[in-house]
């Protein structure tokens, strides 16, 4: 009979894919409150319950574990809206609307996402993105702006989005997906009760579906959203 492995302790090597997820999810809340250069491996070693050798066992560094943290945070993302833009079985209106339904829930599953996004282009505000951040968009976000303005070409030409310009409508529809989740804290002072819970976040889903649909649903498309 062959000889079975003994489980291995949680924070040890010996359960990689338990102890690689507690570090990442560290490194999330740390790198998305503290940014790169603020954060700190010590703070995020001992959120994951690990010490800093066994994290340095997994990432080489900290540039590779903010790598790490923003691939799997794309990843995510990328997993579920390619998933809607590819449905090519449905009409491009119906395939827009899943597509910014499961943008929305992603985000709202992962909260400090958005944070993390925004702090990464700020560091780069009047330059060039990083190497890290570089390679994360052309593996991800290329992809999903490319097929998102191909669907908006797509609609156009069979009649069920107006003529716009379809990089325009891609920025402005990503646009109104992300602000309101990176705007969280002014959201929290302009309006009483919690600008995250189940049923804002729902009342936010249903007004951004509305008013996409009121301004690049042609007339005739108007009204047949689902």
């Amino acid at each position: 009979m062959p000889v079975l492995a003994k489980a291995g302790k949680p924070g040890s090597r010996g359960e990689p894919e338990k102890t690689r997820a507690a570090i990442l999810k560290a490194a999330l809340e740390e790198f998305s409150h503290e940014g790169v250069a603020g954060a700190r491996t010590d703070e995020i070693a001992r959120r994951a319950g690990v010490n800093k050798a066994l994290l340095y066992y997994y990432f080489k560094d900290k540039e590779g574990l903010y790598a790490a943290v923003l691939d799997e945070v794309f990843a995510g993302l990328s997993e579920r809206v390619q998933a809607a833009l590819g449905a090519v079985h449905l009409p491009p209106r119906q395939r827009l609307l899943g597509y910014m339904e499961a943008h929305l829930d992603y985000i709202a599953g992962a909260p400090l996402y958005p944070r993390l996004v925004q702090r990464e282009f700020m560091r780069t505000v009047g330059r060039t993105l990083s190497p890290v951040a570089s390679r994360i968009l052309e593996r991800y976000g290329r992809p999903i702006y490319q097929n998102l303005s191909a669907l908006i070409r797509e609609g156009i030409a069979a009649g069920e989005f107006r003529k716009v310009d379809p990089e325009q409508t891609v920025t402005s529809v990503l646009g109104i997906i992300i602000f309101y989740f990176i705007s969280l804290p002014a959201q929290q002072a302009m309006l009483p009760g919690d600008p995250s819970s189940p049923e804002r976040i729902a009342a936010r889903q249903a007004a951004v579906i509305d008013f996409v649909s009121a301004a690049l649903f042609a007339p005739s498309a108007k009204g047949k959203t689902h």
